[in-house]
């Protein structure tokens, strides 16, 4: 059962305190609180888990600081959608950026840092066309024990002096232990905080739940999750669960591509057909990773990467966010090199990008003409 507070309810007051007094003491109730921060607002969500069925709505209702109560049946409890919860808001705001199902942003950037020169390169790429988001891996899990693991908190200090220098506001980046946040928030700190981070959960680790529990206690970064390879989308949609009920619910689920045997020549099936399916079910905003789905440059004959195709077909099936391989110098990558875009092909894929968002844009015109209503 999900009981929403009043909007901007203190709970210092006597209304939540009495409030929560009641929910407490229900017999064989848990009850989790989560804060959810809008841009007018902030709304306090309660999660009643046990034996809620003998539970009657209207004495939940009568409390002093409540305004509605959901009957959960959904899996998903805190990240799903739910019945009559259509004026919930979706997705969230992260250091003057917003995300949600209905914004796109472009993380291009770095899937490992190298050198402090390439990061630079890129960075001013970015601003030169107008983007404040970027991929910076830091920390790398790789395959091979012998593979270049990333910098980590080495290279922390001028990937963030950088950013501030030239107006990146978000930085996606892998942690693949609770100690790389500490590490990550150190150096923001001592440089002055000059960007954010969305904390990235790479495929290896949808189904670490302790690495979850602990990335999903902590309120200060927004997180992108990444599908499992091998499992379900409902395995993978529970695994984001994890990172909700341990206290955040800033989440962007990120679809990766799927490895099978069938992908080939791609290096994993795309599954970019599960954007509006995430998008239904849940209020994830929704990422895709043409690069890691692809894992080439390998070029149609109408003179397009494959990487612009499938990105495209991310897109205008309603994605939010692309998560996107670039390097100044693809064959000096330390990782992923031969599917990284060159920095002369950044003008084309951004504007790529906005030619298969205005298209989805005109498909949802198309849809409230022919339904007559507003989607």
């Amino acid at each position: 059962m999900l009981v929403i507070l009043h909007p901007n309810t203190d709970e210092g007051s006597e209304e939540f305190i009495q409030t929560w007094s009641y929910l407490k003491n229900l017999k064989d109730i848990e009850v989790r609180r989560h804060l959810v921060q809008g841009r007018m607002q902030s709304l306090t969500e309660l999660y009643l888990i046990g034996n809620t069925i003998a539970l009657r709505k209207e004495d939940i209702l009568s409390l002093p600081a409540v305004e509605r109560v959901i009957r959960i049946s959904e899996e998903y409890r805190i990240i799903g959608r739910h019945k009559d919860d259509g004026y919930r808001e979706i997705g969230f705001q992260y250091n003057g950026v917003e995300f949600n199902q209905d914004t796109l942003h472009v993380f291009a950037g770095l899937c490992a840092v190298d050198t402090r020169e390439h990061v630079e390169i890129m960075m001013k790429a970015l601003q030169d066309h107008g983007q404040v988001c970027t991929r910076m891996g830091a920390y790398k899990p790789r395959t091979s024990p012998y593979s270049f693991q990333g910098h980590g908190k080495l290279c922390l200090p001028y990937v963030f002096e950088l950013a501030g220098k030239y107006g990146i506001k978000v930085i996606a980046m892998e942690v693949t232990h609770e100690t790389h946040i500490e590490e990550i928030d150190a150096a923001l700190e001592e440089s002055g905080r000059p960007t954010g981070v969305m904390l990235q959960i790479g495929t290896r680790n949808t189904q670490n739940f302790e690495l979850l529990k602990a990335i999903g206690s902590q309120k200060e970064y927004p997180i992108l999750f990444k599908r499992g390879f091998g499992i379900t989308l409902s395995e993978s949609l529970n695994a984001a669960e994890y990172l909700a009920t341990a206290g955040n619910a800033n989440i962007i689920f990120c679809l990766r591509g799927m490895k099978t045997s069938f992908a080939s020549p791609h290096r994993n099936m795309v599954d970019f057909a599960h954007v509006p399916v995430i998008k239904r079910q849940t209020r994830l905003p929704v990422c895709i990773d043409p690069s890691h789905s692809v894992g080439s440059r390998a070029r149609s004959n109408d003179g397009l990467l494959d990487v612009f195709h499938v990105t495209a077909q991310g897109i205008i099936s309603g994605a939010n966010m692309v998560l996107v391989d670039f390097h100044p110098k693809p064959e000096l990558a330390l990782v992923d090199g031969p599917q990284a875009l060159r920095m002369d092909e950044l003008a084309h894929f951004l504007e790529d990008v906005q030619v298969a968002h205005t298209a989805y844009k005109s498909r949802r015109q198309l849809t409230e003409k022919y339904l007559g209503m507003e989607v």
